[in-house]
């Protein structure tokens, strides 16, 4: 879609000043904006046409319990932060699972990855233990860092995951240096980078958007944008209305696609990864997808109507991927039994996280610096 007009799309107040577009309003006049800043819009919305092979049935229901896995473990955490068993703020992503799925399944071993503090689903989808993984969000010494991460600091480099950031956009530079590192040992290693749409604004961004194209970078952007900065819509703050096409101006390859539905993702960064091993350098991508529980634990969720989150939930990651496993001839009785079996592993996790013990007190000054190495005592 063509940029807006400024004049029809930005309103002016009499004195002069520019008047922010009220969604609804465009709506109502019979012009909805894209999907890139539109909260009401399906992902099915997408604008890129992209080649999407089958995937074969039993990869496919692999894929679903992995989704259900995410979904179940979320759940899971949102409860015990219900019951003060979490310490700090937690973010899940609840609806975003086949974006995780997907890439996981594009990508390689060896591989990077790094991602927001919205990330225990991209640790679940690269590997990552379940019963450690909350215990790491509990702050218990079995954790994957010993507790010390938390939630928002997700790290396990033997999966590939480099690391999850609680400051918007900082992981974005880290996969740059993960994937000039590869680039100069010929190694032929991709880093994905996971970033929300609130982080498109942020200077660093283009930075790195400008470096990455310059050097033609191993790297795959990829913007989960589920339409909301934390509380705020992004049809308040973005001034384009196709995201995807705003890295264009540093000379990059782009994509907008579904990214509740695994195959789509999974052909995106399958492409993207072809291009980044080839040396053509980076691809952006935008999946559309949307965040079907609050930004964090405790949100009250009052910026956004329940009929929005209703007509949302119709096209959600697990909806969508349990069709295609029906479609593709996979018995209802295969498809529930993989549920059951999922819900006794994170029963056995959520067990295993509670009787984690609690680090030692003198785990607090442990791991703050690298110690000598072998050749240097």
């Amino acid at each position: 879609m063509k940029q807006a007009d400024t004049a029809s799309a930005v309103p002016q107040k009499t004195d002069g000043r520019a008047e922010p577009l009220a969604q609804k309003d465009a709506q109502t006049e019979g012009s909805p904006l894209p999907a890139s800043i539109t909260t009401d819009a399906l992902p099915s919305e997408s604008k890129s046409a992209i080649d999407v092979p089958e995937l074969d049935a039993d990869l496919l229901l692999e894929m679903y319990r992995k989704a259900v896995l995410i979904r179940l473990l979320e759940r899971a955490l949102l409860a015990a932060a219900e019951e003060g068993q979490i310490g700090g703020a937690m973010h899940t992503a609840i609806g975003h699972e086949a974006n995780a799925i997907g890439a996981a399944y594009a990508l390689r071993p060896g591989d990077y990855i790094t991602c927001t503090y919205r990330g225990h689903h991209h640790g679940i989808a690269w590997g990552m233990d379940p019963g450690r993984s909350i215990a790491e969000v509990m702050g218990r010494s079995d954790g994957f860092a010993k507790g010390k991460g938390g939630s928002m600091h997700f790290v396990s480099p033997e999966h590939g995951m480099m690391g999850a950031n609680g400051i918007v956009a900082a992981q974005v530079p880290h996969a740059a240096g993960l994937a000039l590192a590869s680039q100069l040992r010929g190694e032929r290693k991709v880093a994905i980078t996971f970033f929300g749409d609130g982080a498109m604004f942020q200077g660093v961004m283009h930075e790195t958007f400008n470096m990455a194209a310059k050097w033609k970078l191993p790297l795959i952007f990829y913007c989960e944008n589920n339409r909301y900065s934390e509380m705020t819509p992004i049809w308040r703050t973005s001034s384009i209305e196709d995201i995807y096409l705003f890295p264009r101006a540093y000379g990059m390859a782009t994509m907008q696609i579904d990214g509740n539905d695994v195959e789509v993702v999974h052909a995106a960064v399958s492409q993207a990864a072809e291009r980044a091993r080839s040396g053509d350098g980076p691809t952006f991508i935008e999946g559309i997808t949307y965040r079907l529980a609050g930004h964090m634990a405790g949100d009250l969720e009052t910026y956004r109507p329940e009929e929005e989150v209703e007509k949302q939930q119709a096209h959600e990651p697990l909806t969508v991927l349990r069709k295609k496993l029906l479609a593709r001839g996979v018995e209802e009785a295969r498809i529930s039994e993989t549920e059951a079996e999922v819900e006794e592993t994170i029963d056995d996790a959520v067990s295993f996280a509670e009787a984690s013990p609690w680090p030692d007190a003198a785990e607090t000054y442990l791991d703050v610096f690298t110690g000598p190495t072998s050749e240097e005592t």
